[in-house]
């Protein structure tokens, strides 16, 4: 009785090691497949295609208008603004512009970008895939800067949304600026 108790419970563990050897193997494919029919993330060693789906790629492919706008809040002493006002961009692809910053007042100064995207609906389908605004930006007195903006319009971007305003507003971020050393950045010792 004991042999036919150890023969099935070998059995049975030998059954559950094939379950466990067969769902690991069938994992990377399920894998494949949600990623690439859900997310739209392809994983093969090929170089991507541009965002898009295969009924995109047999007509022409849609522009939108992307119009960039920039300024300094009051209390910044900066020169802020797009180096471009717009461009023309194909949805599904990556573009680049770059905004551009000076500091005019006599000390140092961090400044924090806030965008927006217009209209407000099209925010979900701006996607910024490098950007200033990620991070606090410092500058010394008078320093300037080039700052630059990668982004891609997601297809999915509703067809009767042509055109999208891009807008930054940087403002003084008071508690990093606070946390410079006192003669950084300063020209003159006035204070901005």
């Amino acid at each position: 009785m004991s042999s036919t108790r150890n023969t099935a419970g070998i059995a049975k563990l030998v059954g559950v090691v094939l379950a466990a050897f067969a769902l690991t193997f069938s994992l990377v494919p399920l894998y494949r497949v949600a990623c690439e029919k859900v997310f739209g993330i392809r994983l093969d060693n090929a170089p991507s295609a541009p965002i898009a789906d295969a009924a995109a790629s047999e007509k022409p492919a849609r522009t939108v208008t992307v119009i960039f706008d920039g300024e300094a809040n009051s209390k910044l002493p900066w020169a802020f603004h797009p180096e471009q006002a717009s461009m023309q961009v194909r949805v599904g692809e990556q573009y680049g512009t770059q905004y551009f910053a000076r500091n005019d007042g006599g000390r140092a100064i961090v400044g924090s970008a806030a965008p927006s995207v217009a209209p407000a609906r099209a925010s979900k389908y701006f996607n910024k895939t490098e950007c200033f605004c990620f991070t606090a930006q410092e500058l010394a007195a008078g320093e300037s800067r080039d700052m630059p903006v990668r982004f891609i319009i997601d297809p999915a971007l509703p067809d009767d949304i042509g055109t999208i305003t891009l807008s930054y507003t940087f403002y003084k971020n008071d508690a990093l600026t606070a946390q410079l050393p006192a003669s950084a950045g300063a020209a003159s010792g006035a204070a901005p």
